[in-house]
């Protein structure tokens, strides 16, 4: 086994020079972390190399230099990193993402070159991949690529990592190629953001875009789950917090502080990009230094602006503005012995920036949208025991973890004026209050500790995958089900009906039995060694209309009834739903379109099988937890099933059914098949002779799962001992023989 990192830049710098090609390696965050990995497997690297190369010598020197460390060059030609990169990336994903809808290009031949690129990386992956290997995969030129691995290997483990926020589903849904892009990244296990809202926003693109079943931190894909979470990156710690007391950054801090003089000093540091809010800044600051002149004069900005993409139209007049307000900034306000903005729009060595941040009295960093934001935490872990003050725009996503800043909209001029007076104002003990706890929190969850969280979390999601891999009911576990049948003389087959004998649909009453599924479980039951059994949530009436045959035993209501030589058994009656329990369930109907109430005679249900995810979520935690009180007073029991939510008597359940169906016993074949929370009681009442089958959802209680439930009718006519229908799905169990 070894690792896979695949980027769209290599932790190297490729460069041409007098005397050749040079190679420097990256100091970046990125790079750091997955250096940090703790591992014994060799760590492999494939991505772009920096520079275009047509000359195969000089390819293959290439080539040759970085292989010796495990790093992989994909090359690109001068139109495809100008559509791909600077198109589609930057010009369609990037604003995308960072909500600025009016800056999306859409482009086909962008789209064309995503595709393309995308390509050439798995290409590349495939000389190295191998089954059992874990790949992790960055950030959001290379979306599509978990997807195009897995196609070709499915046996190997896949990360991907979101490095920048990822956009409500209102915003998502307005990119024509959506749904390819979002099956890209389900091709990974681990779906890994900076925030949990991204996540939030992930999953809700998911499910409205493909309409697959979702949790809060999972999708059901055909044959595995594909999990997400939120690991917020760090930085590595040691190196910001230590630069200080290196003699080389301390020299430029006393340098810079000379310059600085007795100002207290502001710190903007950002990349030349819309999303930062550098104009808004700006403002802001104009704003404070016309609010407070006693001001004028002791404090200064200084405003680092990094080049880049300023080949760009859109660039090149932002930095035109920004050039323009500085200076009538300074125009403004400045005197003989004060300049208020000290503007620098180049790089800066590391020694440099941190000195900077050690000076600083306060930082601010208020983006209109960030995915994390490592500045922030740079700045913090550089001050080490000075005071110092953080002014954090809430859209970053640092603003999760580093509560303890001076929190603001980073639209709100007046807002970022107050927490700039607030900053310079605050007392050094509330400072270094604040600035400990946060120091505390990045030290412990450094780039490091990010890093080696992603790929354990990996790992984890790819066992649990291999596991289920080995649970989906194939050919040999057919065949043995097959032999167990023939052999057993008593046989007990228990099915559960909706999501199982029947798909889901969005009325209950529609889901009635095909003629097919009657055929089959006619001859099932025609066989005396056979007791054949439907046990449901349903009501007796609907049962009992749709399988006529007596030689079929039902259970309606979770076992309250039950029906056997066609006779029906049970005296419960008709249960009185207090006033406030029909007030609750009947409000949050109201409130919810799609959801609907299902009065049985033991159980009142709460479906929302139409309602959208996310209000779904919602309004189940605000029906429980509304129902919890009145449901204990009157000895009742509050339980969520597979789109329904359950107010019962608790007496009754599939688990106490299966006991009472095997004190009819002995059977030597006992098989259970269901989908649904409350399947789980009745696998769960079955010692491990038993076959259990879970329908759609994995579950660890049972032995076998069937994917999708389109699957169950050819697998129980297998068990008929007849072949497939015509026309059957062409599925897995199909083409097993079933």
């Amino acid at each position: 086994m070894k690792y896979v990192i695949i980027s769209n830049r290599l932790p190297v710098t490729v460069k041409r020079g007098d005397s050749g090609i040079s190679f420097t390696r990256s100091g970046g965050g990125l790079a750091t972390g997955l250096d940090s990995l703790e591992t014994d497997a060799p760590k492999h690297w494939i991505g772009w190399c920096g520079v275009h190369v047509d000359d195969p010598a000089e390819r293959a020197e290439i080539d040759r230099r970085l292989g010796d460390q495990l790093l992989h060059p994909v090359y690109l030609s001068e139109e495809q990193i100008a559509d791909y990169y600077e198109g589609y990336s930057n010009s369609t994903i990037w604003p995308l993402c960072h909500y600025f809808y009016s800056n999306i290009v859409f482009n086909d031949d962008y789209r064309r070159a995503y595709w393309e690129v995308n390509e050439l990386f798995c290409n590349e992956a495939m000389k190295i991949v191998e089954p059992g290997d874990l790949v992790w995969i960055q950030d959001y030129q290379l979306m599509l690529l978990p997807g195009m691995i897995r196609e070709r290997i499915p046996d190997v483990g896949i990360g991907y990592f979101h490095h920048i926020p990822f956009p409500s589903y209102e915003l998502f849904r307005c990119l024509p190629e959506r749904a390819a892009i979002l099956r890209g990244l389900l091709g990974a296990d681990l779906v890994g953001f900076h925030t949990h809202d991204y996540m939030r926003h992930f999953i809700s693109a998911v499910y409205r875009v493909l309409n697959l079943e979702c949790r809060v931190d999972e999708v059901q894909l055909e044959d595995r789950i594909s999990e997400t979470e939120a690991f917020p990156m760090g930085i590595n710690y040691p190196l910001y917090h230590d630069a200080i007391t290196t003699p080389e950054v301390a020299a430029h801090a006393e340098m810079m502080r000379g310059i600085a003089g007795e100002s207290k000093v502001i710190l903007s540091v950002d990349r030349l990009d819309y999303s930062k809010g550098i104009l808004t800044r700006l403002g802001s600051y104009d704003a404070f230094l016309e609010s407070h002149p006693e001001y004028r004069g002791k404090v200064t900005l200084l405003m680092v602006v990094v080049p880049s993409r300023d080949n760009v139209e859109m660039y090149r007049e932002l930095k035109n503005e920004i050039d323009t307000q500085v200076g009538a900034l300074n125009g403004k306000y400045a005197t003989i012995g004060w300049t208020p903005v000290h503007y620098f729009y180049r790089s800066f060595s590391f020694d440099e920036l941190t000195a900077m941040y050690h000076l600083a009295d306060v930082a601010l960093v208020t983006p209109l949208r960030d995915g994390m934001n490592l500045v922030a935490k740079e700045y913090l872990a550089a001050k080490r025991d000075a005071p110092g003050v953080l002014i954090l725009s809430e859209m970053a996503g640092a603003a999760d973890e580093l509560r303890r800043a001076i929190i603001v909209n980073s639209t709100n001029i007046k807002q970022i004026e107050d927490a700039i007076f607030q900053a310079l104002t605050m007392p050094d003990a509330d400072k270094l209050s604040a600035l400990r706890d946060m120091q505390a929190l990045l030290a412990r969850r450094d780039v490091t500790a990010w890093a080696g969280e992603f790929m354990r979390e990996l790992t984890k999601a790819k066992a649990r995958n291999d596991e289920l891999r080995r649970k989906i009911l194939g050919p040999g576990g057919i065949d043995d089900i097959r032999e167990r049948f023939r052999a057993g003389r008593r046989r007990l087959l228990v099915f559960d009906y909706d999501g199982t004998l029947a798909p889901l649909v969005s009325d209950p009453a529609k889901a009635t039995p095909t003629r097919d599924l009657l055929d089959s479980l006619d001859r099932l039951a025609a066989d005396s060694g056979n007791t054949v059994v439907i046990c449901s949530g349903r009501d007796k009436r609907s049962l009992g209309d749709w399988f006529p045959n007596p030689a079929i035993r039902l259970s309606a209501e979770h076992g309250a009834f039950f029906r056997e030589n066609g006779q029906w058994q049970g005296d419960y009656g008709q249960m009185v739903w207090s006033g406030d329990v029909m007030e609750i369930i009947q409000n949050v109907t109201d409130h919810t379109p799609g959801s609907h109430i299902e009065n049985k005679q033991t159980a009142l249900v709460w479906h929302y099988r139409d309602v959208e995810d996310w209000l779904a979520e919602l309004r189940v935690t605000q029906l429980i937890n509304a129902l919890m009180r009145p449901a204990a007073l009157a000895g009742l029991q509050v339980m969520r099933g597979r789109k329904i939510v359950e107010l019962k008597v608790p007496e009754f359940n599939k688990g106490q059914e299966i006991r009472r169906l095997l004190d009819k016993g002995p059977y030597d074949f006992i098989m259970a098949i269901g989908d649904d929370i409350t399947d789980e009681d009745m696998f769960s009442a079955l010692d491990c002779d038993a076959i259990t089958i879970k329908v759609g959802r994995f579950s660890d209680s049972a032995m076998y799962c069937i994917p999708f439930q389109h699957d169950v009718l050819p697998f129980i006519e297998t068990l008929a001992g007849d072949a497939p229908r015509a026309g059957a799905p062409n599925s897995e169990l199909a083409t097993a023989g079933v």
